[in-house]
């Protein structure tokens, strides 16, 4: 199965975090899942390393580093997960996390989060 990480989830994951269940590092320790972080991650946590947010901690060259060393695949922004974007409800107006959902739409991949408003939007979308 296809599985693409919301920012946060994509953080906890690459330090093996114990915010994240015992079930859900199961999945994502599964060889038969394909797992995706998406370049947005990397903007979301560029701005807000930049505004001082301290949950957005991470070094964004490294952390992608060892993304992909552990068989992680990057997924790139295109027209169509732009496209894709305006055809959501406004359930808020977060722009990275809009971008996140009309990805894991157009990819055939479930979107993996902790966020209880992303939650609310259609989808292919799985809290864990």
């Amino acid at each position: 199965m296809k599985f693409l990480l919301d920012t946060h989830v994509m953080l906890w994951s690459a330090e093996n975090s114990k915010r994240l269940s015992a079930k859900t590092m199961k999945l994502l320790q599964n060889d038969e899942n394909e797992l995706f972080f998406s370049v947005v991650s990397f903007w979301e946590i560029s701005i807000k390393r930049a505004l001082g947010r301290k949950d957005f901690y991470a070094e964004p060259r490294q952390l992608r580093h060892g993304l992909l060393g552990n068989g992680y695949h990057e997924l790139q922004v295109t027209s169509e997960h732009a496209f894709t974007v305006e055809t959501l409800p406004l359930v808020h107006r977060d722009p990275f996390d809009r971008m996140l959902i009309a990805q894991a739409m157009v990819e055939g991949a479930v979107l993996l989060t902790v966020d209880s408003i992303i939650l609310r939007y259609p989808g292919p979308i799985q809290k864990v």
